[in-house]
């Protein structure tokens, strides 16, 4: 069984007077969501930094590119499996690491939907730090699908390590670092309604079930006193001083997050990280910078080590271009969020079946039967 066959499911209960429940498109799939949505939980997920000028071209960058077809190559069966650091995986699509998915469920606890909709999609979730359950809990819902930690490096080190410990114990595959969100950028959607979720002691559960940050604010702490204590230690602005620490935290794959520069990549690399994850948080911590995917080419050009890449990813089409730009996986973001505010793990599921349909079915009509055949030659730069 292929991913596009989803079209098959659906059209076969179209015969029986059954029609998708959850939107066929983006653009459909956030009109919904905004909808559905808190308007101040909307404006976390949906929001950029500054005039959302990056973030708005992260997704248009991919119209610039236009993937040549190929005839005769009778691509009847497509193999789609990928290794990640050693681990397999049936596909090349991930689940990006959202601070405030856990509020987007109707039942708020959207970390532990999304964990479900993995396991059932064998597509792994990367868990952020900021989620509404503790990661034990996440893990315990990601059945047989490798999933990944994704940690916001507090100052407090004794913290990091047991943040990165825990997620060791969990079963987590691989530890997610991010760089580029040690201070949060400008973003006006949030500032116009004075709108910080972890402020107001939202998605900090990681936090207050860890035995370190007990003991730094005591057993019985106000809510107020967590709170602030979480805000004094969250950011770490690391550098490249750091990197030995951060590798000597554990044996797992080390990915970090948000390198866009090849230079970067490379002294990554040298550095003992695992894979590179070429990212600039969707746009939502610095405006009037590159977009991510002009980004890629360079930074797979600089090293071998395996590559995540996510930013303005919203179709299988822009997640096909992006594996032939140099990505190895491609982490979806705002799309599933959609979806499981829409329709709880039904609907992630939906977007994530979509997804890969689509990727799936444009490798079949264009005539690329496996992931290797889609490299930079397999695209054209479009005048536009």
């Amino acid at each position: 069984m292929s991913y596009g066959d989803y079209q098959l499911e659906i059209y076969l209960n179209g015969l029986t007077g059954v029609v998708p429940s959850h939107p066929m498109t983006f653009a459909e799939l956030e009109r919904r969501a905004e909808q559905t949505l808190p308007s101040w939980i909307w404006s976390y997920v949906a929001g950029g930094a500054g005039d959302e000028h990056t973030q708005d071209a992260n997704a248009t960058a991919f119209q610039r590119w236009g993937l040549y077809p190929r005839m005769f190559v009778g691509a009847a069966e497509r193999d789609t499996s990928v290794n990640l650091c050693g681990i397999e995986l049936p596909s090349p699509l991930m689940m990006a690491p959202v601070g405030v998915v856990g509020l987007c469920s109707q039942d708020r606890h959207g970390d532990l939907a999304t964990a479900e909709a993995s396991a059932k999609t064998g597509v792994p979730m990367i868990v952020s730090t900021l989620s509404q359950d503790p990661l034990e809990d996440v893990a315990a819902r990601l059945g047989q699908t490798p999933g990944f930690f994704q940690l916001y490096t507090p100052t407090d080190r004794e913290l990091a390590e047991s943040l990165v410990r825990r997620a060791e114990a969990a079963g987590f595959k691989g530890i997610v670092v991010t760089l580029d969100t040690w201070i949060t950028g400008w973003r006006p959607r949030d500032l116009t309604t004075s709108n910080f979720p972890q402020l107001r002691g939202h998605c900090l559960a990681n936090y207050t079930c860890d035995p370190v940050f007990r003991k730094r604010v005591g057993e019985n702490a106000a809510p107020d006193a967590v709170v602030a204590h979480w805000a004094g230690i969250f950011g770490n602005p690391l550098t490249w001083n750091d990197l030995a620490w951060l590798r000597s935290l554990t044996d797992l794959p080390l990915i970090v997050k948000g390198i866009c520069h090849p230079d970067d990549a490379r002294r990554a690399a040298d550095g003992g990280v695992d894979a590179i994850y070429v990212s600039n948080h969707g746009g939502r911590q610095a405006n009037g910078g590159l977009p991510a995917l002009e980004c890629l080419p360079d930074v797979a050009s600089a090293t071998d080590l395996p590559i995540i890449f996510d930013s303005g990813v919203r179709s299988g089409s822009d997640v096909v271009k992006a594996l032939a730009l140099g990505a190895t996986t491609v982490a979806l973001g705002r799309p599933y969020v959609y979806g499981l505010a829409l329709g709880g793990v039904d609907g992630l599921v939906h977007v994530l079946r979509s997804t890969l349909a689509e990727a799936d079915l444009l490798m079949a009509v264009n005539g690329y039967p496996s992931l290797a055949d889609l490299t930079p030659a397999a695209l054209k730069e479009l005048r536009i």
